[in-house]
């Protein structure tokens, strides 16, 4: 007999085991997929009204239960609670997006009649399949529902890889869809490593769906090749912000401090490149320090915490090697001590980088934590160059009183997303993408709801 292995769940504020949850085998996964094969040829078959309202019912649970669902996800993955909360009642706006959109966007289309010749062209929706949706642990309702909610919607089954950090949010997930009223099999949380994320990737899927990183993506892009199936991946970031000389600094710094620490910088999008006009760039970082100052750091169950613990003790690290080399490299500690916290946890010191330079680490690879560099320029297309100056292309943004000016600036910048006197937001209404090493497909948007779908192109003619 074949020993169940563990998966250990650890509570990234004091270190200690939360649970142990037992991990799919290899076997597992393949019964899985062929559960799940079966279930979706039948929900493919039903009406969309009644999907809809499975998946609208799902969207108020989230909100009836989302205080103990905040409980869980932030013992697991170290996120202040009140911010738990906050993206746990968030979600259902995403839900509600994707519920009143989606019967219109794969009803059946007519899109050229010719009376004459008796012929009629159209467009039918149908579903992918069962796709693999192999998901990240910083915002896992939000990361999650932007692809399991509109995949089921439009008639898919899914195999749902929660990470091993939030996998106990990712059986709760399962738990309230099967409580909304979702068949069997249709939505399964499969629990592992990176081993039982790759025996998915071995069964014959219709579709895998990531988000991570660009390393792990590029392997995954590499499986799926010669599937010639659907992938889409959501990677990483490197995001800059450009200060210009005609801006409130004080304004600016408040958003791009949020910006930058919210989730403790466990943000795809968050800012982790800041460039300031050299005319206020000493006020701006001034102003900058004084309000990470202020953000508490501690236990995230506390109200008042605005920094928790990182969610991945390694992250450390890295963060420390990230701060290291900018110091070697003349950068100037300015906030923090760019070190990990003596405390129990993975709690890292907020740290605030001046005088860097894209010699450095912290200004060209992601950081993933609370520590940002901030470069003085001296003009706009010295910003915009250095802004471009990487392999990423997630989210770019810009601080100024001209629409005129940011626009200029912004068009230049290989990104998904801009922002004009903003920063580190994300609309259900607008899509979701990456270009470079931030990834391919998108999410969101009714675009987002789509591309769950292969179009069918219809050639009627009728008898005489």
């Amino acid at each position: 007999m074949v020993e169940t292995k563990m998966l250990t769940v650890v509570n990234p504020t004091t270190g200690e085991t939360i649970r142990e949850v037992p991990q799919h085998s290899s076997d597992d996964v393949k019964k899985a997929f062929e559960a799940a094969k079966e279930a979706q040829k039948s929900w493919a078959k039903q009406d969309v009204s009644e999907r809809i309202e499975i998946l609208d019912r799902f969207g108020k649970l989230l909100v009836e239960k989302h205080e103990s669902l905040a409980e869980i996800l932030t013992d697991e993955m170290g996120k202040p609670l009140q911010q738990s909360k906050s993206e746990i009642r968030a979600t259902k706006i995403r839900v509600d997006f994707f519920t009143e959109n989606c019967k219109s966007l794969i009803a059946e289309e007519l899109v050229f009649e010719d009376p004459k010749h008796r012929m009629q062209e159209g467009i039918t929706h149908e579903p992918l399949g069962v796709i693999a949706n192999i998901s990240a642990w910083n915002y896992p309702y939000f990361i999650g529902a932007n692809v399991y909610v509109p995949a089921l919607l439009t008639g898919n089954a899914v195999l749902y890889k929660a990470s091993e950090f939030t996998v106990l949010s990712g059986l709760e997930m399962e738990a309230l869809l099967k409580e909304a009223g979702l068949p069997d099999h249709l939505f399964q949380t499969i629990v592992g490593d990176g081993a039982i994320g790759a025996e998915i990737l071995e069964q014959p899927i219709d579709g895998v769906f990531f988000t991570g990183s660009f390393a792990t993506g590029s392997k995954i892009a590499s499986a799926a090749a010669s599937k010639m199936i659907k992938v889409q991946l959501e990677l990483g970031g490197k995001d800059p912000i450009y200060v210009c000389d005609d801006v409130d600094y004080q304004v600016a710094a408040e958003g791009i401090a949020e910006g930058a620490f919210y989730n403790s910088g466990q943000s795809c999008c968050a800012v982790e490149r800041i460039y300031v006009h050299e005319s206020i760039c000493d006020d701006f970082i001034e102003e900058f320090c004084d309000l990470i100052e202020s953000y508490s750091v501690g236990d995230p169950k506390e109200d008042k915490t605005l920094i928790g613990p990182l969610t991945r003790k390694e992250q450390l690290d890295v963060l420390e090697d990230q701060v290291q080399d900018a110091l070697d490299k003349g950068a100037k500690l300015v906030l923090g001590t760019g070190k990990r916290l003596d405390r129990p946890g993975n709690y890292f010191d907020p740290t605030v980088l001046a005088n860097v330079d894209h010699s450095m680490k912290i200004m060209r690879e992601e950081s993933f934590g609370p520590v940002v560099g901030i470069q003085s320029v001296a003009s706009d297309e010295d910003a915009t160059r250095l802004m471009s100056d990487t392999e990423y292309g997630l989210t770019a943004g810009v601080y100024c009183n001209s629409g005129t000016r940011a626009e200029v600036i912004l068009n230049q910048i290989n990104c998904g997303t801009v922002y004009w006197n903003c920063c580190d937001r994300v609309s259900t209404r607008l899509p979701w993408s990456g270009r470079g090493h931030s990834g391919v497909g998108l999410t969101l948007s009714k675009a987002g709801i789509t591309c769950f779908t292969k179009p069918k192109a219809w050639h009627w003619r009728s008898p005489d």
